[in-house]
């Protein structure tokens, strides 16, 4: 019939549930409680209320900090990755037993660092409160982990000094150390520019919150092959949205725009990640 049993009180000895029990049950509808016809349909009144505290209560400040200090405006491109997909698969293929598997993060990783060196006020903190921007030569790549209790941004120091490998390595240790609770005040601190990604649950268009009092987020949506016209014709391509947040005290919409199609440049032609 459907019935949960828990809701049904029961008359026999020590609380046993008798079946004119459960008939008087049906017959009053408790709470909608469901008949044959009615299936699994019923009304749910039940409340939690679940206290903010911990890690948890750190990470709803911080995000309430960033939006209330930060005037924030979004920039969505997408991008071609047939070709980086293509030779991320033959890196693999060559060097992936030897020194790792790379996923996306460490290519887009370098073309950030590339296109920093073009736009350095991304690569950035601003402190409003005395009204002073710092530019970095270092990048100090914060990358945003999921973990279990929250999201938590762990910083790759000195993402330009770091091939391919040497990133890929760097963050899937920090990841490791987030999910892990090890890692330390130093690794969770200091970043100067973010990215983030949620994988294969990147969905198409994300508005990335700024992990101030940094100036850019860079978020990673996930790879979907779609129709592309090109050349006059209609190819199956490889895409992947790139959607970024900035803040718009300090970088103009133009500036953005600038600095994103750099990055897209970069994927969409894999080889310049090599040029010095």
């Amino acid at each position: 019939m459907g019935v949960e049993l828990q809701f049904v009180h029961g008359s026999g000895p020590a609380g046993r549930i008798l079946h004119s029990d459960l008939d008087a049950y049906v017959a009053r509808g408790v709470q909608g409680a469901p008949s044959a016809l009615q299936g699994g349909y019923r009304e749910n009144h039940t409340e939690q209320a679940i206290p903010l505290v911990g890690l948890r209560r750190k990470i709803a400040q911080k995000m309430q900090e960033s939006k209330r200090r930060i005037p924030h405006f979004s920039y969505v491109e997408e991008i071609d990755v047939t070709e980086l997909e293509s030779l991320r698969v033959r890196l693999n293929e060559q060097w992936g037993k030897e020194r790792g598997k790379l996923t996306v993060l460490p290519l887009l990783a370098r073309a950030l660092v590339l296109a920093l060196r073009q736009f350095p006020q991304m690569n950035a903190r601003f402190d409003d409160d005395v009204g002073v921007v710092t530019q970095y030569g270092a990048v100090h790549l914060g990358v945003a982990t999921q973990t279990d209790a929250g999201l938590m941004v762990s910083v790759m120091r000195h993402a330009e000094a770091r091939d391919l490998w040497a990133s890929a390595a760097e963050i899937a240790r920090l990841a490791d150390a987030a999910r892990s609770g090890k890692a330390g005040r130093d690794e969770l601190s200091g970043s100067t520019i973010t990215i983030t990604s949620l994988g294969a649950l990147g969905g198409i268009v994300t508005t990335p919150v700024i992990n101030h009092p940094e100036v850019a987020i860079i978020g990673v949506n996930k790879i979907v092959e779609r129709p592309v016209v090109r050349q006059g014709g209609l190819v199956v391509r490889k895409m992947m949205n790139l959607s970024s947040s900035f803040d718009h005290r300090v970088v103009d919409g133009m500036h953005a725009a600038q600095f994103v199609q750099a990055i897209r440049a970069l994927l969409e032609c894999p080889a310049m990640l090599f040029v010095e």
